[in-house]
């Protein structure tokens, strides 16, 4: 076999482990592949030191790729600064479009030296973590801090983010850097000009809609072209009604987890918001940014989001808005988990490539994004916690975040962390996004949208090319 055919069997396995073999850039890619100049040159370590404890080359340039979302790129542009003043020169590159931008990179084995993996064209780090795409993070963990060299990274971590990057062994592969609460956000001055309070049980919650609708106000919307964002209230809202062990169990596969009582009590739910019309007209068809606008002008009261709304929404929201997220509504009295029940987790993602040039420089870059100086001027800069313990402190926090902290401290132990959309990518946002979106236009019953969930898990359960993951 020819150099020419080892190549393109090479690139073959790298676009199969990004979902990429119909796609007109592997087409071209193998088409042309050669025997030579694809893959990176390895830049030449440094020497490590108490200063360079990963061995970065000073001289070596190391290039970024940010997604410009919900956080934007400045407080990536402000830590270059700080990484420049000790290493080489840092490249960098804002997207939206993270797998149309890097895809054909990693392919030829071209990667940048950090990725912020993140967004609706987020790739899937398992699959890559699989073709050994990753590089593991745990000389990370175990270097100084920035700030104090007593301390290792990993000892300063909030609980639960080492174990948020690791996927199916002890080795960390993701860095989760921000520390996200996800849930219903409101404007606490509509609810007062409405007066009403924040509904803790769906009959209240129906109750408010319904008093809404009669002034002209819809209920809910949310990101139509996006339908995984109702995961950020489904899934808890799923745990209150039954119990953590049912989103355990649906991240495990197990046979029938789709079909428990408490997914369908979720469906039937939500499709009654549909079904009363209580959704803002014409939201199955709008994205993340226009339901955000929608709802900042006063067009709906509630919005299923992330705590980095308050940051990607600033330009529409009004001064006296009051931006506020309290935990997903419960079902009743039943429920298993107490009303503050949240998801929270360890969030937006950064990855440093194991075939990048540069690798000590991308661990590195990842160091002095935790130290405090980056991790202050991030909560300052988009209203978010990071997933540094204390980095919070002594700052003025802005409505939606305080509210997010304030909802963080009364949920307690009462914290849920899913896991499928970490490891079936693909499941959790086309698929089972793809079956809510259905029943949420109408086009299918809840009961349909849970035999489809179910169905499609059991398509993966039962796909042996995809790796398994459990937790207890």
């Amino acid at each position: 076999m020819g150099t020419t055919d080892v190549n393109r069997r090479e690139l073959i396995k790298r676009a199969t482990a990004l979902g990429l073999l119909a796609t007109p850039a592997m087409a071209a890619l193998t088409s042309c592949a050669t025997g030579g100049g694809g893959d990176n040159e390895k830049v030449a370590g440094g020497e490590k030191t108490a200063d360079n404890p990963l061995g970065v080359n000073k001289d070596a340039p190391l290039d970024v790729v940010i997604f410009n979302g919900g956080y934007g790129d400045q407080y990536a542009r402000d830590a270059h600064e700080i990484y420049e003043a000790a290493y080489g020169q840092v490249k960098h590159e804002k997207t939206q479009k993270i797998r149309t931008l890097l895809q054909p990179r990693i392919i030829k084995g071209d990667p940048p030296d950090v990725i912020n993996n993140s967004g609706a064209e987020q790739m899937d780090i398992a699959s890559l973590i699989e073709e050994g795409q990753v590089e593991p993070l745990d000389a990370l963990l175990d270097a100084p801090t920035l700030d104090d060299p007593d301390k290792k990274v990993r000892d300063v971590l909030v609980p639960g983010t080492i174990t948020k990057g690791q996927f199916g062994g002890e080795e960390m592969y993701q860095f989760n850097y921000s520390f996200t609460v996800y849930g219903t956000w409101y404007s606490a001055s509509a609810l007062e000009r409405l007066e009403v309070e924040y509904p803790r049980t769906w009959d209240e919650m129906l109750a408010v809609c319904a008093k809404a609708k009669r002034q002209g106000i819809a209920g809910w919307t949310y990101a139509g072209k996006h339908p995984y964002y109702f995961s950020f209230t489904m899934y808890p809202f799923i745990a209150k009604i039954g119990g953590a062990d049912v989103l355990r169990d649906i991240d495990n596969l197990e046979p029938g987890a789709w079909k428990h009582d408490a997914v369908r009590a979720a469906f039937e739910a939500y499709h009654e918001l549909y079904a009363k019309g209580y959704v803002l007209e014409g939201t199955p068809g709008i994205d993340h940014i226009q339901s955000q606008t929608q709802w900042t002008k006063g067009n709906a009261l509630f919005l299923p989001n992330g705590s980095w709304v308050e940051n990607e929404a600033k330009s529409t929201t009004p001064e006296d808005f009051r931006m506020t997220v309290a935990p997903p509504t419960g079902l009743d009295s039943s429920d298993a988990m107490p009303f503050e029940t949240v998801w929270a987790e360890a969030s937006e993602p950064f990855m440093v490539p194991s075939q990048a040039r540069n690798v000590a420089g991308g661990l590195e870059w990842l160091r002095i994004m935790l130290g405090k100086e980056s991790t202050s001027n991030f909560t300052r800069l988009v209203s978010a916690l990071t997933c540094v313990k204390g980095a919070a402190e002594g700052l003025e926090l802005q409505s939606g975040l305080s509210s997010a902290s304030a909802v963080l401290e009364a949920a307690g132990e009462n914290v849920v962390t899913p896991r499928i959309h970490d490891w079936y990518l693909g499941l959790h946002k086309d698929k089972v996004g793809g079956a809510i979106a259905a029943m949420m236009s109408g086009d299918i019953t809840p009961d349909e949208a849970v035999t489809r969930c179910q169905r499609y898990a059991d398509e993966v359960a039962k796909d042996d090319s995809i790796r398994k993951y459990e937790r207890s």
